[in-house]
């Protein structure tokens, strides 16, 4: 297996949290813990499945981008589930959709339309041959640069976040899927006070996600630094602060992105400027998050210029892994069992550059990492002994962004 990092140990990089500053060492994780399902029992076998990648488009280049895309808009793979290889099945031409969400149901697929004139699409998914039919496009969300989005549990809402105008728009989703009328429309204020002014003159909403029981909803916001936390109301459709209104991150950290672990005890917010990943145990009845850990994601001996993009937990809730778009790579963390803490695992290539996406199926037997500007998709068998991931195979296709999985084919 190639790895950027051997298996010495590693040094945990804690980053201050308003105002203070920390250090702690790390230990080399256990790999041989006894039971490698993890406390969420042993997900099923992996299943061929039909597979959505999100891009940007022609004749654009994507952010970060090196050269001009060549991709045409949402492409349609089927995935073999003896190497995680995906084969082309469609192209569902439509510009810029950069993210994806699906409904619980898998039944539809919506997607954003990462434009100044921020955007929203829903498709039916053909249950038989994975195939994209457009249901209503390009539906305004009155932001700019629409970068997120997510579907609510209960498939009643779809959620969005626009990157350059800072706020986050709720719609709801009608009887056929289809995008209907924007329920509430929330305007983040503030910006950050760290190094980076160029990325924190303003509210910047990057994700909008609710908790694995959809009973709050999250705004992560990069140029603030936050997470703003609210209640929705389910028959209105609104966004209601929620009485711990938000959960303040690092100041000049640039939160990015954040999940939740199975545990439904933890939450993880991933920050793009400071390359961290912080750690909180979280109480799901005020949706109240109390600071347990700040941690790199990168090697101690790097000195290059980083920053991350996507963070997932593994359905064991053993571990949890990143993307790093700079040093190229995947970090591999396991996660504390009582405590919900970090330890470095290692550091794995994603054989190509600047890899935003990342996700992994829902057997948790293959991780896939997006390389935007070399155009492929890595993936790898995730070993459940130890959390490590093993090269597999290459996919090429253009510009991929978002992975996201649709029924099994």
């Amino acid at each position: 297996m190639k790895t950027i990092e051997s298996d010495t140990l590693s040094r945990r990089q804690l980053f201050p949290l308003l105002g203070g500053a920390v250090a702690l060492a790390t230990v080399a994780p256990n790999s041989t813990a006894a039971d490698p399902s993890g406390p969420f029992g042993k997900p099923p076998a992996a299943k061929a499945r039909f597979v959505y990648v999100g891009t940007y488009t022609f004749p654009g280049t994507a952010p970060g981008g090196t050269h001009q895309s060549q991709a045409k808009g949402i492409y349609v793979f089927r995935m073999n589930s003896s190497n995680g290889g995906l084969t082309l099945l469609q192209i569902a031409e439509i510009p810029n959709p950069s993210y994806l969400a699906l409904d619980p149901p898998l039944g539809h697929l919506y997607s954003v339309n990462e434009m100044t004139a921020g955007a929203v699409s829903a498709f039916v998914i053909n249950q038989a041959n994975g195939m994209l039919t457009p249901l209503n496009t390009l539906v305004p969300t009155n932001g700019q640069d629409t970068t997120h989005l997510s579907v609510q549990p209960s498939g009643q809402y779809l959620f969005a976040a626009s990157y350059t105008s800072g706020n986050f728009q709720v719609f709801r989703i009608l009887p056929d899927g289809s995008i209907g009328a924007m329920t509430d429309n929330f305007q983040s204020v503030g910006n950050g006070t760290g190094p980076n002014p160029a990325r924190q003159e303003g509210p910047h909403a990057h994700q909008i996600i609710t908790d694995l029981d959809g009973n709050h909803v999250f705004g992560v916001d990069l140029g603030a630094d936050k997470v703003n936390l609210w209640n929705l109301d389910q028959g209105a459709g609104t966004l209601n602060p929620n009485m711990v209104p938000f959960a303040g991150i690092a100041s000049g950290s640039g939160p990015r992105h954040m999940a939740f672990h199975p545990d439904r005890q933890h939450a993880y917010v991933l920050s793009e400027l400071a390359s961290s990943v912080t750690v909180f145990d979280y109480d799901p009845v005020r949706a109240a998050f109390i600071w347990q850990q700040t941690i790199s994601t990168l090697p101690p001996d790097f000195t290059g210029t980083n920053t991350t993009a996507e963070i997932r937990i593994h359905p064991s809730g053993r571990f949890l892994y990143n993307t790093n778009r700079g040093h190229n790579s995947v970090t591999m963390f396991e996660i504390e069992p009582d405590t919900g803490e970090l330890e470095v695992i290692g550091w794995e290539s994603t054989r190509g550059e600047w890899p935003r996406g990342m996700n992994i199926d829902p057997s948790g037997t293959f991780l896939y990492a997006a390389n935007q500007n070399t155009d492929n998709i890595a993936v790898f068998r995730i070993q459940l002994a130890n959390g490590r991931l093993k090269f597999s195979t290459l996919v090429n296709t253009p510009t991929p962004v978002d992975v996201e999985f649709g029924p099994t084919a």
